[in-house]
């Protein structure tokens, strides 16, 4: 069976190796972007089956990336998870007007993220 391949766009270099080592350790194959441009770059080349993305970025916002790649037809079934610092009802349903698909927030519970990206995976076909 084929990994299933997640692109994690994070600026925060411990926090983007942690969370790699943990995807890994649970099957996936982990591409990695340190800002936005990058991170959109990286989406519509490798195609990933699920994005998880920063939204304080440097050169390009995860609302921004998530909503180039939303209203791009060849990219808007990826499912996006937001993941941030920034915890407030208004940053949410900006995720949420963007097109993400979730919302988790950090400091964040390692195994709550695991199983949205199950869900979302599962949810997509």
């Amino acid at each position: 069976m084929n990994k299933k391949k997640i692109l994690l766009v994070e600026d925060e270099k411990v926090l983007m190796e942690t969370v790699t080592l943990r995807l890994e350790a649970n099957g996936y194959e982990v591409i990695s972007a340190y800002d936005g441009f990058k991170g959109l770059e990286k989406a519509k080349k490798e195609k990933p089956d699920l994005i998880i993305l920063d939204l304080m970025l440097p050169k390009m916002d995860g609302y921004k990336v998530c909503g180039l790649l939303k209203a791009d037809t060849r990219y808007n079934k990826i499912p996006i998870i937001m993941f941030t610092a920034r915890a407030q009802e208004s940053d949410k349903k900006m995720g949420k007007e963007m097109g993400a698909d979730a919302y988790i927030t950090k400091p964040f519970e390692p195994q709550a993220l695991l199983e949205k990206i199950s869900e979302l995976l599962r949810n997509e076909k």
